[in-house]
């Protein structure tokens, strides 16, 4: 027995009309037309890859637990392995007012208006009523007036029955783009979080070297005034000062270049979280400093976590939206079989007039014989797009496996240098400590003093630079194995005053009051029912 909504339409229409009535349900059972969409299988290739770079450093990370989320903790709220508060603050703050952020929310709503769309197909298509009320007559000259009012009602139905899927494939189709808009606002929810990290990660890295570049300036203006004394007292060439002056002014004139990257760093940021280009209050130069973090990995098989990052997950739910497609054009192949219905009612005000109702009720059947080709070349658009989608999807897998291991190489390497340039500081520390005294007991000239100075200042700036790029490979992981997602299914897609604004409107009312799907939902993708949420 059919009790879908489609179903007890046809009851209520065809009571009268027991044949039409198992004909419809008859018809109404049929398969839909078209492929049934299923998961794309791992590439070939993605079979025997083991991670890449990545597998090296499962074994030097420890494996976390299950966050609120959920999910791998050290993953989906990755930066709260920083233990930067103002960090994951910012990071949150961002993920919920930036405007990208929004607009992929408003997609979410956009998506599920379609698919209410399209499950209307399911109950009768077309519904007409109509009424008239006319005062007509006529008058002959010297004659009586014959003016009366006619009035009329009638009420028109039709329901193309669902024979060949062409609705449920619409569903279908409708809801993995829904699924398809909710990866995208996931994926934006990932982007927004690296990008916030990274500004973050930038603003400390450019503070801690303008920071050095002040302390160098400041020990090489000291240089150039003792060089300066001696000179005026005969005790040292003008080589001496001048070589101390063009270091001095070197390092003084990289002081505006770093203040203008930081400043280009702290507008990036703050447009990020909707505000104003400038430095945040909440972030007082120098007070922050380049945030470091272990890395802390679940380490998955590589087809599972590939498959787990939104925008993988975007491309095979647009995929299956195109699958049904298919469906939908080779429905349009064969006869549309419609149930139509009419009822009318007419009088007049003339005496001795009756009232007429009329009424009729019976089948449809359009066929489009003589189509020439265009329905059928429809049904090869839509599979030559499918092959398109299929082949974008091959390639967003295959570029987010580049994306796993050129972050996870760069942050290994980046991190081997750490103890190295480390060292590297401490050796030309002492270089220039010992270069100034010998200098001052007049075993060398002033061009080793020099030397030594010019070392100091380029190992340091190559440390601290190293120290961001850690942080920076660590942020670019991170997103390149998708996290940062979970946490935005849980927050309202709207801010209260959009969501106000919109509310006014009450058709709006269901649709905003839909929460998302958790995280580990899919869509249904059954032709043989309903699809919906």
């Amino acid at each position: 027995m059919d009790n879908s909504p489609a179903g007890r339409g046809r009851k209520r229409a065809g009571a009268g009309l027991p044949v039409a009535l198992a004909t419809a349900l008859l018809l109404s059972a049929c398969s839909a037309l078209g492929p049934d969409f299923e998961r794309p299988a791992v590439p070939s290739w993605l079979a025997s890859w083991s991670g890449g770079s990545l597998a090296s450093l499962a074994s030097e990370s420890p494996a976390a637990g299950q966050d609120d989320g959920g999910g791998p903790a050290g993953v989906d709220s990755w930066w709260r392995n920083f233990n930067d508060p103002l960090l994951a603050a910012l990071i949150a703050e961002a993920q919920r007012v930036n405007p990208d952020v929004r607009t992929a929310g408003m997609r979410i709503l956009e998506a599920r208006a379609q698919l209410a769309i399209a499950t209307s197909g399911l109950y009768p298509q077309q519904q007409q009523v109509s009424g008239e009320v006319l005062r007509q007559g006529a008058r002959q000259a010297g004659g009586p007036d014959t003016a009366y009012t006619a009035y009329g009602a009638g009420f028109g139905i039709g329901w193309e029955i669902d024979f060949w899927g062409k609705f449920r494939r619409g569903i279908e189709s409708a809801e993995a783009g829904y699924f398809a808009s909710i990866a995208r606002y996931d994926d934006v929810q990932v982007l927004i979080a690296a990008q916030v990290a990274s500004a973050y990660s930038s603003i400390g890295t450019i503070a801690a070297r303008l920071q050095i570049a002040d302390e160098n300036a400041a020990l090489q203006a000291r240089s150039l005034e003792i060089t300066e004394r001696l000179y005026h007292s005969g005790n040292q060439s003008e080589l001496d000062v001048q070589q101390a002056k063009a270091q001095y002014l070197s390092t003084l004139a990289s002081i505006p270049q770093l203040e203008g990257s930081l400043r280009q760093s702290q507008n990036a940021l703050s447009v990020l979280l909707a505000r104003a280009p400038g430095p945040l209050a909440e972030m007082a130069a120098g007070k922050t400093g380049i945030p470091q973090a272990n890395l802390e990995l679940i380490v998955d098989l590589p087809a599972d976590l590939l498959r787990r990052r939104p925008d993988v997950r975007a491309a095979e739910m647009q995929l299956a939206a195109q699958s049904a497609l298919i469906g939908v054009s080779q429905a349009e192949l064969y006869p549309s079989i419609a149930l139509l219905g009419s009822l009318g009612l007419s009088s007049t005000t003339l005496s001795g007039s009756n009232r007429t109702l009329a009424w009729g009720l019976g089948p449809s059947l359009v066929w489009n014989v003589f189509d020439h080709g265009r329905l059928t070349n429809q049904v090869l658009v839509q599979d030559a797009r499918f092959q398109q989608l299929f082949e974008q999807y091959q390639g967003t897998v295959l570029q987010a496996a580049r994306e796993v291991d050129d972050a996870a190489v760069g942050f290994a390497k980046n991190r081997a240098q750490v103890p190295l340039l480390a060292e590297a500081v401490k050796a030309a520390r002492r270089a220039l400590d010992i270069a100034n005294t010998r200098y001052r007991e007049g075993l060398t000239d002033f061009q080793r003093v020099l030397d030594s100075q010019r070392t100091l200042f380029n190992q340091q700036e190559r440390q601290v630079t190293n120290l961001g790029d850690v942080t920076q490979s660590v942020i670019a992981l991170y997103k390149a194995m998708g996290g940062g997602w979970q946490q935005g299914r849980s927050r309202p897609l709207l801010d209260d005053a959009t969501r106000e604004t919109m509310g006014e409107r009450r058709a709006w009312e269901e649709l905003l009051s839909a929460p998302l799907p958790p995280p580990a939902a899919q869509p249904k993708l059954d032709p043989a029912g309903a699809a919906g949420e």
